[in-house]
């Protein structure tokens, strides 16, 4: 249940507790609030554990620099705990560093691995149950693996053929594809999940984790069946954060695992993973002539830029380029 904010003291006083509530209060998505709080807690404790409002700009480029030159960082993660660093005294304790000047990570930007059509079905043909109608959504709706396992019962529109994903990274909620081919397995398993949820409704349970205080906003929501996870975990489990005993989705570690063993078994040599079926999502889209803006959509990036990048992973011969050996 890592997905789960930790409590934080109602009047918080130590100095990340302080931080946390402060970035709650800006709604940032919980992800960004720990990977923050990590890079955050790397640069206090670079600096020997001194206090940030000690510090400044020097200190900033220093350890920016650090990540580059010592700790080889890619591009991408430099830029993220600069962002951390940013938001910490910009956003919290309301300093200008100024024009900062660090060393940039020499580390470039590698194109994003992607399975053939083929690929990616035999992969999807190797696994069963849950592990297969998942890493479907994922090559045919474009979901990372965390969107997919938390989708709930009113997120599947199977009236406009479409799937909200509303817990997304970022907070930044999104209408995707819903693959005709996965409609009646995403019946059959909704109806799965609520069988299961009846179950522990008679039993004296079937309350479910509700994000951004909605269960106090919306007292019945957390039993009502569309807010129901429609990939529940096989078993409850005690929330070590709030102590209510619920079921909670199935974890993302498990498909991680699923679809690592059915790449192995099908022999597939590239460095392939969840999020490989969500960019063969985008590279397919694009190869079929399907406009980069559409895509950028149903992806849910901000920056077209992002989404460009998989105009680079499409075969030159794709693109009607010939060599000229042939």
């Amino acid at each position: 249940m890592d997905d789960i904010p930790v409590p934080i003291p109602a009047q918080p006083v130590r100095f990340m507790d302080r931080l946390r509530a402060f970035m709650r209060g800006r709604q940032l998505a919980y992800r960004t609030e720990k990977t923050y709080c990590g890079w955050i807690r790397d640069y206090i404790r670079f600096h020997k554990m001194r206090r940030p409002e000690e510090m400044g700009k020097p200190e900033v480029d220093e350890w920016l620099g650090y990540l580059a030159t010592q700790r080889n960082v890619a591009v991408n993660t430099q830029k993220t705990a600069l962002n951390a660093i940013v938001f910490l005294y910009r956003q919290f304790l309301g300093i200008e560093l100024g024009k900062l000047d660090f060393d940039r990570t020499s580390k470039g930007q590698r194109l994003p691995v992607v399975l053939t059509h083929e690929e990616a079905i035999a992969v999807i043909g190797k696994l069963s149950g849950h592990h297969r109608l998942l890493v479907s959504l994922m090559y045919g709706s474009g979901l990372r693996v965390m969107e997919a396992v938390r989708l709930r019962v009113q997120d599947v529109d199977f009236g406009h053929h479409c799937i909200f994903v509303r817990e997304a990274k970022g907070e930044k909620w999104r209408r995707t594809l819903l693959p005709k081919a996965l409609v009646e397995p995403l019946r059959s398993q909704i109806e799965v999940a609520l069988a299961l949820h009846r179950r522990d409704l008679e039993e004296g349970f079937g309350e479910v984790y509700l994000p951004h205080a909605l269960a106090k906003k919306y007292p019945g929501a957390a039993t009502a069946p569309g807010w129901q996870y429609i990939f529940p975990a096989p078993d409850r489990s005690l929330d070590p954060r709030s102590q209510v005993m619920r079921r909670h989705h199935l974890g993302e570690q498990q498909v991680r695992r699923a679809v690592a063993k059915a790449l192995a078994e099908e022999g597939i040599r590239k460095k392939a993973s969840c999020h490989t079926f969500r960019h063969s999502f985008a590279t397919r889209l694009l190869a079929s002539g399907v406009d980069v803006r559409n895509i950028q959509e149903l992806l849910g990036h901000n920056d077209i830029n992002t989404t460009m990048i998989y105009t680079h992973v499409i075969g030159i011969h794709e693109r009607g380029v010939v060599s000229p050996l042939d």
